[in-house]
């Protein structure tokens, strides 16, 4: 017997979608007696998702296919600007306190460091190793 259309009906009046409304006859009056109804939404259950989230925490399912956003939506340019330079700024700040470098040298890759001219600590000290500005 080929209920299609009873279930269409049914889903249009119960306004769910068509795998959702089981059917038999009289669609109105059985819906209104409580015998049709919608089917309970499936949803994920809480152990699943607590195993989903451990394992998020150990650093697992990360991979392009669990990745939603761009690179820069997940971590801005700004946020990613900002921790290299803090970084660039406190190692320049410890050679200076230790003596490694003179205000003069300081303030030259101080300013050099906020034109974007190095991308790491590393890059930075070898600037300045090969610039012969560290003592």
């Amino acid at each position: 017997m080929n209920l299609t259309t009873q279930k269409r009906l049914a889903a249009s009046i119960l306004k769910v979608g068509v795998n959702r409304a089981i059917t038999r006859d009289g669609i109105k009056q059985l819906i209104d007696q409580g015998i049709i109804k919608a089917r309970p939404k499936t949803g994920i259950s809480s152990y699943r998702s607590k195993k989903i989230k451990e394992q998020k925490k150990k650093g697992k399912r990360k991979g392009r296919g669990s990745v939603k956003g761009a690179k820069n939506a997940r971590t801005p340019k700004k946020q990613v600007w900002m921790k290299t330079i803090r970084a660039l700024r406190t190692d320049l700040k410890d050679m200076r306190d230790a003596g490694e470098i003179d205000p003069t040298t300081y303030r030259k890759l101080y300013k050099m460091a906020k034109g974007g001219a190095f991308r790491s600590k590393s890059y930075m000290k070898t600037y300045a190793r090969d610039h012969d500005l560290i003592k």
